[in-house]
C-alpha cells in the first residue's frame, strides 16, 4: 500500500503527465537562448574494475550523447556541418571536479595485457580524453546522422575527483560552438557517472563463505580488493579446470562473449564459442548460491553500484520500485531467452496507456511483468502513447522533434527528477525546474505555437496562455481529448499532474496551482463530465 501511496510523487516526476499548465505569462522565454544543448550519459552508470592487475569485467569507458537544437518554430536538431560539441570538466556545488584519471587507476598499466591496445594515461579505449590537470576541453569524437547526435565514447573518467575524494556522479560542461567559432552558442552540466563500489568482498575475502574450501589455498594477499580478486580466480580454477590464476591478468570477456565489449559488434570470437555469455554466467552462479538480501535492489548492490553509490537513483526509485521490479531476479536475468543490454524492459511496459486505453485499469504500474519474477516477461501494451521507437530501447531511441528520449527524460536510471542534485542541474538548466521537460518555451522560444494536442506523447501546450482560453475548443470537438489525460470523470489523473507551481489567469481570477495538483475540470470551472458540478 505504501507503494500506491508513493505513486503521487512518482507523477510529479514522470515525462508521462499531461498537465493544464498555463500560466499567464512564459517565465523562461524572455531568457531563452538561441541554441539549447540536450545531453545526457546513455546508462545512468558506467561501471569499472577497482583493480586492473587481477582480473578485468568492465574498462573505464562512459559515453555521453548530445543534440544541439537551434530554438524557434520549430526548433532544428543541428548537424556536424553546422556545430561542433566540446566537453569539459566542471565543479559541482561541492566544489568536486573530476578533470584526470591520472593517479587514480592501474588502468593504463594493464591495458595491453587485457585489450590488446596501448593508450596514454587520460586516454580512452576509443581515443576520447579527459580533460587533463589543465581542463582542456574536448571534442565528441563521433557523429551518428541517424539520430542527429553527437558522441563522446569510451571517456576514462573515475569516481574519484580531483581531490582524492569518492564523487560518482561528476559533472562534465557540454558547449556546442559553430564549426568555426570560439563562443558557445550553448552549454549544459551533464552527470557523466563512474563507480568502481562491489560488494564482491563481502562473500569471496579468505574465510568467507565463497573462500572457505579448505582444499584450496586461498590468498593472503593484504590487499582485500587484491585477496578477494585472486579468489575468484582460484575458486572459477577449481570449479571449472582453469588456469586463470596464473594467467593473471584476466580479461572475462576473453572466454565470456559480453556485448558491452564487443564494441564492433561482430558477435562470439572462436575462443568464445560454447562458453555462457558474461551475464549468463555471473548471474545464472550466484542467483543459486547468493542468501537474499533485506531487499533485492540490496541484493544487486552486492555487484552493482552499490550500497553508497545506489545508482538507482531516480523518479522510479523514489517510489519503491527497484531493480527486480523492471529486470526480474538473477534467474530471470540469466535465462537463455534474454540477450544481454539488448533485452530490456520497455517504458510501456509499465506504463500501459492513458486514462482512457490501458492494461488492467492501470495507467502506470510497479512492475514490468505479469508473470514470475523468475520469468519477467515484460509487458507489451497495444496503447504506444509512451513506448519507445519500435524495436528500439529507451537509451536509443527518439521522440519529439527528434530529440532522444533520453535528453527530454534523463538517463536511464536517473529519470528526472534523481535523487543526485548533479543530475539534475540538466533539467533546471533547459527549462529552469527539474524533472523531465515539459516546457514548450525551452525548444520554440518565444515563437506563438498553435494550440494542438501535436507535443510529446500528445501534450498540449505548456506554459501558454492562449490555452486558458482556447482549449475549450478541443474539448467541443472531442471530449475524449481530455479525458484521455484527465480522467473519464475530468477529476484529473496521475497524468495530469502539475510538474511545477503555476499562476495563471482565468475568468478574470488568477489560479495558483502547487506543484503535484491533478488537474481537473473543475479546478478551475465547473466540470462538465459532472454535469457542471465542480470537483
Amino acid at each position: 500500500m505504501q507503494r500506491r501511496r508513493n505513486i503521487f510523487a512518482l507523477f510529479v516526476s514522470l515525462a508521462v503527465a499531461f498537465p493544464l499548465l498555463a500560466p499567464a505569462r512564459q517565465a523562461s522565454a524572455a531568457t531563452a537562448p538561441s541554441y539549447k544543448v540536450f545531453s545526457f550519459n546513455d546508462l545512468g552508470m558506467h561501471c569499472y574494475d577497482k583493480d586492473f592487475s587481477v582480473f578485468s569485467i568492465l574498462p573505464l569507458y562512459n559515453v555521453v550523447h548530445a543534440q544541439v537544437l537551434k530554438v524557434g518554430s520549430p526548433p532544428v536538431v543541428q548537424n556536424n556541418t553546422q556545430v561542433k560539441v566540446t566537453y569539459a570538466a566542471q565543479a559541482d556545488a561541492t566544489g568536486s571536479i573530476t578533470t584526470t584519471s591520472k593517479g587514480k587507476t592501474n588502468f593504463w598499466n594493464y591495458l595491453q595485457a587485457l585489450f590488446g591496445i596501448s593508450r596514454p594515461v587520460d586516454t580512452g579505449i576509443l581515443g576520447a580524453m579527459m580533460p587533463g590537470a589543465g581542463n582542456t576541453r574536448r571534442q565528441f569524437g563521433f557523429y551518428d546522422s541517424g539520430k542527429r547526435e553527437f558522441v563522446a565514447k569510451g571517456i576514462p573518467i573515475t569516481g574519484v575527483d580531483d581531490r582524492g575524494r569518492s564523487n560518482p556522479y561528476p559533472l562534465m560542461n557540454v558547449q556546442a560552438f559553430t564549426r568555426t567559432g570560439t563562443t558557445p552558442l550553448a552549454s549544459l552540466p551533464v552527470v557523466v557517472p563512474a563507480s568502481d563500489e562491489m560488494a564482491c568482498g563481502d562473500c569471496h575475502l579468505s574465510g568467507k563463505q565463497a573462500a572457505n574450501d579448505p582444499a584450496i589455498a586461498w590468498s593472503a594477499d593484504a590487499n582485500p580488493e587484491l585477496q578477494y580478486r585472486k579468489n575468484i580466480l582460484l575458486l572459477h580454477d577449481a570449479r571449472i579446470g582453469t588456469a586463470l590464476y596464473k594467467s593473471q591478468p584476466v580479461l572475462c570477456a576473453a572466454c565470456h562473449y559480453s556485448p558491452a565489449l564487443d564494441l564492433a559488434g561482430t558477435g562470439p570470437t572462436t575462443t568464445q564459442q560454447g562458453k555462457p555469455l558474461l551475464s549468463r554466467a555471473v548471474h545464472g552462479f550466484h542467483a543459486a548460491v547468493m542468501a537474499p538480501a533485506a531487499s533485492p535492489t540490496e541484493t544487486c548492490f552486492s555487484c552493482h553500484p552499490g550500497q553508497k553509490t545506489q545508482c538507482l537513483r531516480g523518479a522510479m526509485s523514489a517510489v519503491g520500485i527497484g531493480c527486480t521490479d523492471c529486470h526480474g531476479t538473477m534467474t530471470a536475468v540469466a535465462s537463455d531467452n534474454r540477450s544481454p543490454w539488448a533485452d530490456e524492459p520497455q517504458c510501456q511496459s509499465c506504463h500501459t496507456g492513458d486514462a482512457l486505453d490501458n492494461i488492467g485499469g492501470e495507467i502506470a504500474r510497479f512492475s514490468a511483468y505479469m508473470d514470475s519474477p523468475d520469468v519477467a516477461t515484460p509487458i507489451v501494451a497495444t496503447n504506444t502513447r509512451f513506448a519507445e521507437q519500435p524495436d528500439k530501447l529507451f537509451r536509443n531511441s527518439t521522440g519529439h522533434g527528434g530529440v532522444a528520449c533520453e535528453g527530454c527524460h534523463g538517463s536511464t536510471h536517473a529519470i528526472w527528477p534523481s535523487r543526485e542534485p548533479n543530475d539534475n542541474r540538466a533539467a533546471i538548466a533547459i527549462q529552469n525546474h527539474d524533472g523531465v521537460i515539459i516546457e514548450c518555451g525551452s525548444c520554440h522560444g518565444t515563437a506563438e505555437l498553435k494550440l494542438s494536442l501535436a507535443g510529446p506523447h500528445g501534450l498540449h501546450n505548456v506554459n501558454d496562455p492562449k490555452w486558458i482560453d482556447g482549449h475549450h475548443d478541443f474539448y467541443e470537438r472531442n471530449p475524449a481529448s481530455c479525458q484521455t489525460c484527465h480522467g473519464v470523470n475530468g477529476e484529473g489523473t496521475i497524468i495530469s499532474r502539475v510538474k511545477a507551481a503555476r499562476a495563471f489567469s482565468v475568468e478574470g481570477r488568477t489560479v495558483r496551482l502547487a506543484k503535484g495538483i491533478a488537474v481537473g475540470c473543475g479546478t478551475c470551472h465547473d466540470n462538465p463530465f459532472l454535469g457542471g458540478g465542480n470537483n
